[in-house]
């Protein structure tokens, strides 16, 4: 209190000895303003109250307050969020029960797992290392009651000194980015077939001859270049065989499908930064067609997790939480396949690991499956050549899906090790 202080001039002077990162002069013109209330200094150590008490100046007062403190740093920055100096929730959780973290003696409870956090923090950071990637985001979910129980974006932040940071950091590619999830997406197209009776495991497709639609020309990377099975459609990852499959069942069949699965709209997840969907109107015969094969739609990753967990686990769709679920808990959900569909496409994404695009993460002791998907980046004016986002969503164990896993690598760079 500036109107108690019997000598401005001297008290400054004894202040920013103790203070040294204070302004002398920025002291003393407080001091001397004449007001009854101004801060010199916050969040002091109990070391540095004790020695700016026993200077003994008369007008000095201290008031004790509450300051949020981030004990993993940035290794769950993205969901946690961070709160300004007044705590006062600006991003992530903070944000989204800001009223209940400062007014409720309840806890909020989180539903991921630290364990699980670092370790998914620590991978996605040595991909992105190793592959000199623009980024690099991952997820692990509950595939049963929509869960998740790590969330890692990167680059990240230190929520202690948000400001500092590179506005690229605080952007959640997880929640709030939306992409093209490219071949992850025939595991919704073939479940669609499967579910609605307009394929079977006996179906066969013409893989061998591009498609022609107007200006655009469907093809194959790596093509057989023969007529494919259902269930080679998704060991290859064939582009033509999965936008044939689309056709076949009709574009109302495979919209209301797509629909189902919740990819066209916004997720409803207890975090603010939370991206919409890019879904193609008019939505035409050409957009069935490459939405088949994961292009022409774009959702987050979040949308994928959740989407792939209903192919996995019986059928049904859980909406994503952040929130922990408790024993005992109604769970929401929809069912939008049903578990004779669900239990034919658990032995196609087994099949991609043993067989297919994703031997990789055939896991010793662990029944995964899963589907690969690369797909160009998009930019003014189309797509980015040679800009891609490489993923990978599996499931395990397959017998019984109770984890889904997404990693997902912004622009990687190939090495030696991968052939380039």
């Amino acid at each position: 209190n500036p109107r108690h202080v019997l000598d401005a001039k001297d008290a400054a002077k004894k202040i920013v000895r103790v203070l040294p990162e204070l302004s002398l002069n920025d002291v003393e013109s407080k001091l001397a303003s004449g007001k009854s209330f101004v801060w010199l200094k916050r969040n002091l150590t109990p070391k540095t109250e004790y020695a700016v008490n026993a200077l003994g100046i008369p007008g000095l007062y201290f008031l004790r307050e509450e300051r949020r403190v981030y004990p993993q740093d940035a290794d769950a920055a993205h969901v946690v969020g961070y709160a300004g100096t007044d705590n006062h929730g600006l991003a992530g959780v903070e944000k989204s029960f800001d009223e209940e973290l400062r007014t409720s003696d309840q806890p909020v409870q989180l539903s991921i797992d630290l364990r699980v956090q670092h370790i998914l923090h620590e991978e996605l950071s040595g991909a992105m290392t190793k592959f000199s990637a623009e980024g690099a985001s991952g997820l692990v979910m509950d595939a049963n009651t929509g869960e998740i129980l790590a969330m890692v974006s990167l680059p990240d932040f230190d929520p202690h000194n948000p400001v500092a940071t590179d506005p690229k950091a605080i952007f959640n590619r997880d929640t709030l980015g939306v992409y093209e999830m490219g071949s992850t997406f025939k595991l919704f197209t073939v479940s669609m077939a499967l579910d609605s009776g307009s394929a079977t495991f006996d179906s066969r497709y013409d893989a061998a001859h591009p498609i022609h639609i107007g200006r655009f020309t469907i093809t194959d990377y790596k093509g057989e270049n023969r007529v494919l099975s259902l269930a080679e459609v998704i060991k290859y990852s064939s582009n033509l065989g999965a936008a044939r499959i689309a056709m076949e069942a009709g574009i109302a069949t495979h919209r209301k499908y797509i629909e189902r699965f919740g990819l066209t709209r916004p997720l409803s997840l207890e975090v603010p930064e939370l991206g919409t969907p890019r879904v193609p109107n008019p939505w035409r015969e050409v957009n069935t067609m490459t939405i088949a094969f994961g292009h022409g739609l774009s959702v987050t990753p979040v949308h994928l997790a959740s989407g792939v967990a209903a192919v996995a686990n019986g059928g049904v769709l859980h909406p994503a939480t952040v929130i922990k679920r408790h024993p005992g808990e109604a769970l929401p959900g929809d069912r939008v396949i049903t578990e004779q569909t669900s239990y034919m496409m658990r032995k196609l994404m087994r099949l991609v690991v043993t067989d297919g695009t994703g031997k990789l993460a055939a896991v010793p002791g662990y029944l995964v499956g899963g589907k690969t998907g690369t797909a160009e980046k998009t930019g003014v004016g189309g797509y980015k050549k040679k800009a891609n986002l490489s993923l990978f969503i599996g499931a395990f164990p397959m017998t019984a899906p109770r984890y889904i896993v997404l990693a997902m690598v912004d622009e990687p760079h190939g090495t030696q090790a991968t052939s380039g």
